[in-house]
């Protein structure tokens, strides 16, 4: 039928009626010939799966084209598979992948996607090797990467994507680069590929290059790509410099990226190249004078300037006195008077004010500068002022253990110690005698101007009992006095002029008696006689016995029969006396 078919088309005139070319009669009978024995002469029972066949377009609907591959029935290839919209000509020729001979509905399955995947692996195995570079566009993210499309589908890994970190794969999509492959796996018909190789064997290319070109003193600019607490990594073209903190400016900074940020452009000079290494050392305030070149110069110590105070710190503040130029203000040359230990206590950031230069070291970049020195030192004539002996009127603006601190002025605060608070009284604390915020009156009793420290007493405004007392209460004198403590061992008597003395609890009385309280209470008023007087460790010894037996007119010598009772008598006398003077100290 075929044969009848052919000699037909050769010999009628049917081509000239359906107006055919040429060119489509060839066509026309080749289709003839590969639908009775499959393309090559093949049939459709030698057709398998699996392989990759010749086709002809003959039908173009909207899901599918229809493709003739000369078997005995035609093949439908979903649309969305031809990537290429010229592929789609009726009468075209492509090739296709031979999915099923027999489909669900009789049909033979094709697919155009696993035909051209299948030739683009065949060319990948006899054209390529790993390490070999291919082009490919990255057509879709995956789970650890990226797929790139370089003919065939190619698992790019996250870790070569770049040489660099990434923050947003999706910059990558559709975006065409040169790959290297990695990995070939013929079984499973996979790729690995990898763009950051190619970066990096980039990278070191200019970097030997431009470690070649480079030399110190250029002007180089570079692009900031880390920023640390000690300096700035730039990438120059390739290779990286550090920029130290220390070379970024004249002035003070506490960390970078207070000039710089990631990604900005920056014109640095090259300080030093190490090549062995590949580091390059990078500066920026070299591109500008040194300030610091005159500076002992235009402010030797003693001039006075004015700045803005730029940063505190807990030693003191730091002035910028002009643009790079910074002095410190330590906390001790703030105030004349008071004692700073924090700077926010005189001075705020931002605050502007005059400062005196003290010193300059050039070589460390320092200046120290001070504050108080712009105002008069109100202890250079604080001696003149407060002369020792002279009396003043002061405010107590603290009380402590160990005594009073009052102002004598503003700035001006001088001790009153608990030893200078009474002759008399033994003070335990100042709060017993004064009250924060009264006003005292009391005599400047010395002053040190290098250490700014004045000291006062209270009681020196009295003449000190103590020292004329053993004219005005000799030994034997009788005394009154109040009752002011009752111990185990006698009884505290507080005397008509303040002072305290004691009362053993064998002098007491002259009669016999068991507890103390029995024949002496709290608060009582009493008469005695003073039997010891100890003015340097302010000791007072009196006895109600004595005064009871001058009174009842007892001769003690009479108490004693014969010399050898007086004797044992006496001694045993003075045997109690050293008892009583042991208890008193014991007591004391």
């Amino acid at each position: 039928m075929s044969k009848t078919l052919k000699q037909s088309w050769n010999s009628s005139k049917i081509i000239d009626d359906v107006d055919f070319q040429e060119e489509d009669a060839k066509q026309f009978l080749s289709l003839l010939d590969r639908k009775e024995q499959g393309e090559g002469g093949g049939t459709l029972s030698s057709m398998t799966s699996g392989q990759v066949l010749k086709g002809r377009i003959v039908e173009i609907t909207k899901d599918f084209v229809v493709v003739d591959v000369g078997l005995k029935s035609e093949g439908l290839v979903p649309i969305e598979e031809f990537s290429d919209p010229s592929e789609i000509l009726l009468g075209s020729e492509v090739e296709v992948f031979l999915d099923q001979t027999e489909g669900e509905d009789g049909q033979i399955v094709l697919s155009r996607d696993k035909a051209r995947r299948l030739r683009q692996w065949e060319y990948i195995c006899h054209h390529c090797n790993e390490g070999s570079i291919v082009k490919g566009k990255v057509i879709r993210k995956v789970k650890g990467g990226l797929m790139v499309d370089i003919g065939m589908e190619a698992f790019l890994p996250g870790s070569q994507i770049d040489n660099k970190r990434i923050k947003n794969l999706d910059e990558y999509l559709d975006q065409t680069f040169d790959f290297k492959i990695l990995k070939i796996n013929t079984d499973r018909k996979n790729i690995v590929v990898s763009r950051r190789e190619l970066l990096e064997e980039e990278r070191i290319s200019r970097k030997a290059e431009l470690l070649e070109s480079i030399h110190e003193g250029e002007v180089r600019k570079g692009i900031v790509k880390n920023i640390t607490d000690f300096g700035v990594f730039l990438d120059m073209d390739g290779i990286d410099g550090l920029l130290h903190i220390t070379d970024m400016t004249w002035k003070r900074i506490k960390h970078p990226s207070e000039m710089v940020q990631l990604g900005q452009e920056l014109e640095v000079i090259i300080l030093h190249v190490d090549k062995e290494k590949g580091r390059v050392a990078l500066g920026m305030k070299q591109k500008e004078q040194n300030p610091w070149e005159e500076i002992e110069r235009r402010f030797p110590p003693g001039t006075r300037v004015r700045g803005k105070i730029v940063n505190l710190v807990p030693y003191g503040a730091f002035i910028e006195i002009e643009p790079g130029i910074e002095g410190l203000i330590h906390v001790s040359e703030m105030s004349w008077t008071r004692n700073i230990t924090d700077p926010s206590e005189v001075v705020n950031k931002g605050d502007e004010l005059e400062a005196i230069v003290l010193s300059v070291q050039k070589e460390e970049g320092k200046i120290s500068l001070g504050i108080k020195q712009t105002e008069k030192n109100p202890w250079e004539d604080v001696d003149a002022k407060y002369p020792v002996g002279s009396s003043v009127v002061a405010e107590i603006r603290n009380l402590t253990n160990y005594g009073a601190f009052v102002e004598l002025e503003p700035g001006i605060d001088g001790l009153i110690h608990i030893s200078d608070l009474s002759w008399i009284k033994k003070v335990s604390h100042p709060s017993e005698v004064l009250k924060k915020g009264d006003k005292v009156e009391a005599v400047i009793l010395s002053v040190d101007k290098e250490s700014k420290k004045i000291t006062l007493g209270v009681k020196q405004l009295t003449l000190n009992p103590w020292e004329t007392i053993e004219k005005t209460m000799p030994v034997g004198a009788l005394v009154k006095g109040l009752v002011t403590k009752i111990t185990a061992f006698g009884a505290f008597i507080e005397l008509e002029n303040g002072i305290e003395a004691l009362v053993h609890v064998t002098e007491l009385s002259d009669q016999p008696f068991g507890k103390v309280e029995d024949v002496i209470v709290k608060g009582q008023e009493i008469t005695a006689k003073v039997i010891k007087l100890d003015p340097e460790h302010k000791k007072i010894a009196l006895s109600i016995k004595e005064h009871l037996i001058d009174q009842n007119n007892f001769n003690r010598d009479d108490i004693v029969v014969g010399k050898k009772g007086r004797g044992a008598g006496k001694k045993s006398k003075e045997k109690q006396q050293s008892t009583d003077e042991s208890d008193e100290e014991d007591q004391e």
